[in-house]
């Protein structure tokens, strides 16, 4: 068996694609063709046939496009692997998702997996993600980001969802920073529909071993919005009430923390067995709440339990959301919720109904319905601070990182 190597010398990315589908084939040379820095070799044919071939090339990332994925291709696949012996990494393409095939995949420790049609960038993206994480490299820890509602509707998910795109594109175009949106309610979850995406999270199949759950695994539940945002969310279940057991909620925020720079989670209101451990694994901690009295005593009221349970947990800061200012008439002022509120009081985000009901109905970020709006201002205010958009990408995740596993004790 070859032993793994390291990264093919020289100043390009050899990228070697096998695909016996002429579109795939064409995609693979348009999207490459716009990277000097990279140097394709494309092997027209099955990976039974192209094996060998494989092997003796001197590539940088391998990607096999299993095209219908026979018992034949499967078992060419998994002899190419254990040959390759985890350099170069490997990354399949299939016509649909099977998660049969997935389970085969990961078996074989498969780099990661794309699903026909597959988009220029993400292939793109995917090959350099491979190359710059192999296997067995020390993971560093994410810094979390934690929006937790005081009272029902205060619009949690959309600032969670904004937040994730801030810290997405807090780098620069080259090395942005990895950022993952996790969706922890699990009953009325709504991230994926806000970002029209499929929600593959399946807590059954990873809550009887939660610890066979792993980078492959991870990678299977995962869904990407074109931005580059990777979404963690769980199919809606309204009629059930389900509290999973929190080894198996900390194992899947563990692995999470350890393959991303940022996470941002959005939390339900309903308290479960294992809330306590998401809270103290958190950096930061927004509790969130509507510009009303009963809205402004429930977040107090919240942020007080907080602490009680938490000793040494992160601090809760509230957040005031939907905030309009009125000159004139009765109502609240942002005055009377920065005495009531105190130093626990982070900030007011303005209300802007029809700008969040747009951008929801077409799935895509604030921003890109109006540029520069009040609300995504608001919160890169909130974001900027901890994170600095010139050192969000160029520095590794570490530097104050409360671990998960740390939390579980």
């Amino acid at each position: 068996m070859r032993s793994a190597r390291t990264k093919t010398s020289g100043s390009k990315t050899r990228v070697v694609v096998v695909t016996p589908d002429p579109e795939f084939a064409r995609t693979a040379k348009e999207t490459f063709a716009a990277a000097p820095q990279v140097e394709l070799e494309l092997m027209a044919g099955r990976i039974a046939e192209m094996a060998a071939a494989v092997a003796a090339a001197e590539a940088t990332v391998v990607v096999v496009d299993l095209h219908g994925a026979t018992a034949e291709t499967m078992a060419a696949l998994e002899g190419l692997t254990a040959r390759l012996a985890g350099w170069p990494p490997v990354v399949t393409v299939t016509d649909a998702f099977d998660k049969e095939v997935m389970r085969q995949l990961l078996k074989m420790r498969i780099a990661d997996f794309l699903v026909k049609p597959v988009q220029p960038v993400e292939l793109v993206r995917t090959c350099a993600r491979v190359v710059q994480t192999p296997a067995g490299a020390e993971p560093s820890e994410a810094e979390i980001f934690t929006y937790l509602p005081a009272v029902g509707g205060a619009g949690v998910t959309t600032l969670a969802i904004q937040t994730a795109l801030l810290l997405l594109g807090s780098g620069n175009q080259k090395t942005r920073p990895a950022t993952c949106l996790v969706d922890l309610d699990f009953q009325h979850g709504a991230c994926a529909d806000y970002l029209d995406l499929e929600p593959r999270l399946d807590l059954n199949e990873i809550e009887p071993r939660p610890e066979r759950l792993d980078r492959q695994l991870l990678e299977v539940m995962l869904s990407y919005h074109a931005s580059g945002l990777a979404v963690i969310a769980a199919p809606c279940r309204p009629a059930e009430m389900r509290s999973f057991d929190p080894d198996t909620v900390t194992r899947l925020l563990d692995l999470v923390s350890s393959h991303f720079n940022y996470v941002v989670i959005d939390l339900p209101r309903t308290w479960f067995s294992w809330t306590d451990n998401v809270l103290l694994g958190s950096n930061r901690l927004f509790v969130v709440s509507e510009m009303t009295v009963p809205g402004i005593k429930h977040a107090k009221q919240l942020v007080t339990a907080v602490r009680e349970r938490l000793e040494g947990g992160p601090r809760p800061q509230v957040i005031i959301n939907r905030f309009e200012q009125r000159m004139f008439g009765a109502g609240l002022r942002r005055s009377d919720v920065e005495q009531a509120l105190g130093e626990d009081f982070a900030a007011t985000i303005p209300n802007d109904y029809r700008l969040v009901r747009e951008a929801i109905d077409r799935g895509v970020p604030l921003d890109e319905v109006k540029a520069g709006n009040k609300i995504t201002s608001e919160l890169r205010k909130l974001v900027s601070p901890v994170v600095p958009a010139d050192k969000a990408a160029a520095e590794p995740a570490g530097k104050r990182r409360l671990s998960l596993s740390w939390a579980r004790g």
